[in-house]
């Protein structure tokens, strides 16, 4: 019994020292409470935190954390210090809360006066004189905030922003994004939503109206949560608007309605969800909260906001700063009699230099001021399609729906994540499961109406080549669509006050989604909506009747020849016929003894009269030929050469002439546009508002300007509704009509009685429209850069375009053969010409000198004596040259006395 009353006492006393060695340290909490709610979110952090340290007996292992909560209504200054009073009275090392500005600048001055750390996790108005040396906020800087929203401001480029703010405060956080214009070349509408009015909708329907896509929300998330339900009423839920809310708790709001949206939402989150430690606090917060009072609207189930965040670690920045602290006592402390707590100095430098690694990241205080410093913010982005892709292993309900593109820090600015950086490939990640609304008009083979005998309805109602299009871009991409024909009917333009109608205004407008159609891609229209790549290449040409054939004529056998050839012939003739003549009197080989049985006659006679050796060659141009023939060389080089021309003169005439008579000639009055501008009675115009006419309007080439002006002074009648209501013109009409060539060809392909005139006049493209900034417009692009790779662009084409065809036609004209075709034959004819006078001198000196039988030498007088007496001679007949006597001219050729060559002569002579 003894024994076992000592035990007893050994272990009482046992106890009695580890009491005495544990530390009880308590802390205070003031909480502002809402109607809507029993619990503040910041006091289900402050408790849970305290929980979770008192449990991690490494953190604090002699000492055990305690609280003391303080419940106040808001905007309740008196009652705030007065509670923060009663915690001090009860010794407290640290003071959270509460949150209002009000309520917060009583408590401090209390904590500033008693020397107790007072702490803060909301963001607090910055004052120009900062006397409060024992505050402290764990909320980033306003203004690190307002660099970070400059940064993201200018990362996406924008040149216009509409800036929303919620209460004066918001003002403070834009500072630097308001002087941003003059550096930037931004333009920023500031705009203030109603105090106390949650309903936006007056505010939201201007911004519509005026269309501006880039919005910046600065509220909270609260209000954040109502503005997307008014937008989502609104019709302000798509891809073409891009919202920038600057609440840390972006990510925390329920955005399941608008998954499918593909509205751009951008955000910042301080939570360092990349820390596995953190995921998992979060979870198991999560977990209690889904056991706990339900959480008010707008937020996902179970999530942990930023304030709560950092409430959580500002409660172990406490302990971090209590574990380094030794021989701190804790004293109860009266506010009427103003004595500070001896080691609050001591405990708030301790709280300066300690670092934590919490649920916001990296913490860092500045040792001047206690604000915060060094920190973190991720640029979350809602993914295109609504779902998202896990940033944490495991998946938390916050990861499911936001990806990271960037990192802001306080220090170094901005910087991409790899994901980033490194683009999705696959293009069907923001079009999949969604239904486009597209515009077009109808134009065949484009856009048709399909006959049946049932009532059709929905996208059945039409086929073509767009529709097509849109299947193989569908099949790629996975979208749906609706295809509404465009209300106008027209394509798009711009009118003197510059607005657009047509298929431009409705993408404007965002009335359609997607512009799919024969649309021109033009420098106006990309100004004011995006085009993908063209898939199809054009020019302007001329749409005409084809050409009626002229009546063959009278004299139609004169057309294998031009005139000018004609005349050409006609000269040669006459000039070979001279020639002819000149040399067959000149050359003695021409000249014979009329009397061959009286050799000693003295009278010589030539055949090749003037008539004669003309109508030698009438006779070989006539391929008749005539009794004369040339007997010396000279003459008969002109005889060859003049036949040799007349035989591919007669072979050109011959074959061009079988031409002539087998293809039917094409009288056109007009060939190409500058013959359209030379004359006015042919008619000419384009489709009203197209882009034909806005090239004619715009060009400034004389040829096409002058064309503008001449459809311009007759727009009632020379500018035409749409290509049907043209083709009929010029059907029925004298009337050329300005159109596309594909469009030409295919109607051409189906009415035999058009064609087109001309080459193109320029070249441009077809092209898919958007409005200007949507996302569908690159992945557009590549779908149809796949098609054409593939070659169904091609395939398409031919499909639609090949008709039942016209009759085989040759469409080259025989033309008039001239001097380009046989103009060298002219050159023959002329050297063979040159030859034989060279010829025809040879044989005259030749012959003078052999007669030469007295005289030692020839003269050149006697010659010329007889070159004048053959031609003189009219009928061809004239006497032989008798020896000269008296005084002997001077000599030309010179040569010995050869009797017997001279007797040789002689009898050569006689006979």
């Amino acid at each position: 019994m003894e024994r076992r009353k000592r035990l007893f006492l050994y272990l009482l006393f046992a106890a009695q020292l580890c009491l005495s060695s544990a530390q009880v340290l308590r802390i205070g909490g003031i909480f502002e409470t809402r109607e809507s709610e029993l619990v503040s979110m910041d006091e289900l952090a402050f408790k849970f935190a305290v929980n979770n340290i008192n449990r991690n007996k490494t953190l604090m292992p002699n000492t055990t954390l305690t609280y003391d909560i303080q419940r106040i209504n808001l905007f309740d200054g008196f009652e705030a210090s007065r509670r923060v009073c009663d915690q001090l009275t009860l010794g407290v090392v640290a003071v959270f809360g509460p949150s209002h500005s009000s309520s917060v600048s009583a408590v401090q001055s209390i904590c500033n006066a008693l020397e107790v750390p007072h702490i803060q996790t909301r963001w607090k108005h910055p004052s120009v004189d900062n006397k409060d040396t024992f505050f402290i906020n764990l909320y980033p800087e306003y203004s690190a905030i307002a660099r970070a929203i400059l940064d993201v401001v200018t990362f996406f480029k924008w040149r216009k922003l509409t800036v929303v703010y919620e209460d004066s405060t918001g003002l403070m956080r834009m500072q630097e994004l308001i002087k941003a214009p003059a550096k930037f070349n931004l333009k920023i509408k500031i705009r203030q939503l109603t105090p106390g009015n949650q309903d936006a909708r007056p505010l939201l329907k201007e911004l519509k109206k005026d269309k501006e896509f880039f919005i910046l929300f600065d509220c909270s998330y609260r209000m954040a949560a109502e503005l997307l339900k008014q937008l989502s009423s609104m019709g302000m839920m798509t891809e073409y608007y891009h919202f920038f809310f600057t609440t840390l708790d972006l990510f925390a709001l329920d955005l399941e309605p608008y998954r499918y949206s593909g509205v751009n939402m951008t955000g910042f989150r301080l939570l360092n969800v990349d820390d596995p430690w953190v995921a998992s606090t979060m979870e198991r917060w999560a977990m209690e909260r889904l056991q706990g009072p339900k959480q008010e609207s707008g937020l996902m189930d179970g999530i942990m906001t930023t304030d709560a965040a950092l409430m959580y670690d500002a409660v172990f920045m406490v302990a971090v700063a209590s574990q380094r602290a030794t021989q701190m006592t804790v004293s109860s402390l009266q506010c009427h009699r103003h004595k500070p707590w001896r080691f609050g100095p001591r405990f708030m430098n301790l709280f300066k230099e300690a670092q934590w690694h919490g649920l916001t990241g990296h913490i860092v205080l500045n040792k001047t001021d206690g604000l915060r410093k060094d920190f973190d913010l991720d640029i979350i982005s809602l993914k295109e399609d609504g779902t998202t892709r896990g940033v944490v292993e495991g998946g938390s309900l916050l990861t499911k729906r936001w990806i990271k593109i960037a990192v802001w820090n306080s220090y170094r600015g901005m910087n991409l994540t790899e994901s980033n950086r490194e683009k999705n490939n696959n293009v069907t990640d923001s079009l999949a499961n969604r239904t486009l609304i597209v515009t077009t008009i109808l134009e065949n083979p484009y856009v048709m109406q399909k006959k049946s005998d049932k009532e059709l309805v929905g996208n059945d109602r039409f086929e073509g080549y767009c529709l097509d299009l849109l299947k193989e871009l569908s099949n790629i991409l996975g979208f749906t669509y609706e295809v509404r024909l465009v209300a106008d009917g027209k394509y798009g333009a711009q009118n003197d006050k510059g607005e657009w109608n047509g298929m431009v205004r409705e993408l404007i407008d965002h009335v359609a989604d997607l512009a799919v159609a024969p649309l021109t891609i033009t420098y106006v229209r990309e100004k004011v909506i995006d085009f993908s790549k063209p898939f199809m290449t054009l020019g302007i040409s001329i749409l005409y009747r084809k050409p009626n054939g002229t009546n063959p004529g009278v004299f139609s056998f004169l057309n294998p020849l031009s005139p000018d050839i004609w005349m050409y012939v006609l000269l040669a003739c006459t000039g070979v016929s001279c020639v002819l003549f000149v040399i067959a009197r000149f050359t003695p080989y021409e000249w014979y003894n009329p009397h061959p049985c009286n050799p000693s006659s003295t009278l010589i006679q030539n055949n090749f009269t003037l008539l004669n050796s003309f109508w030698f060659g009438v006779g070989a141009l006539m391929r008749q030929g005539s009794e004369l023939m040339p007997k010396a060389l000279s003459t008969r080089i002109v005889g060859g050469i003049w036949w040799f021309f007349t035989l591919i003169i007669i072979s050109s005439y011959t074959a061009n002439l079988a031409a002539f008579l087998t293809v039917e000639r094409m009288d056109a009055p007009i060939d190409s546009a500058d013959d359209l501008a030379k004359q006015t009675r042919i008619e000419y115009g384009a489709v009203r508002d197209g882009s034909t006419m806005t090239f004619f309007k715009k060009s400034k080439i004389s040829t096409y300007e002058k064309m503008w002006a001449f459809m311009s002074s007759r727009k009632n009648t020379a500018l035409v509704k749409n290509n049907r209501e043209g083709i009929t013109r010029v059907l029925t009409t004298d009337y050329a009509m300005l159109m596309e060539s594909t469009s030409i060809e295919y109607i051409s392909q189906r009415n035999c009685n058009l064609t087109q005139i001309g080459g193109l006049i320029d070249s441009k493209g077809y092209g898919v429209g958007t409005p200007i900034g949507s996302p569908y417009r690159d992945k557009v692009t590549i779908a149809i850069l796949q098609l054409q790779e593939e070659g169904k662009l091609h395939m398409m084409k031919e499909k639609w375009w090949r008709g039942n065809g016209c009759p085989e036609e040759d469409n080259k004209e025989a033309n008039a053969l001239g001097v380009e075709n046989i103009g060298g034959i002219f050159i023959v004819l002329a050297a063979g010409l040159v030859l034989s006078v060279f010829v025809a001198i040879g044989e005259f000196i030749y012959k003078a000198r052999r007669n030469a039988d007295i005289e030692e030498c020839v003269s050149f007088s006697t010659m010329m004596e007889d070159l004048g007496i053959s031609l003189q001679c009219y009928k061809g007949i004239r006497r032989r040259s008798q020896p000269h006597s008296g005084t002997r001219p001077a000599c030309i050729f010179c040569q010995p006395k050869r009797t017997a060559r001279r007797e040789g002569m002689r009898r050569d002579s006689s006979t």
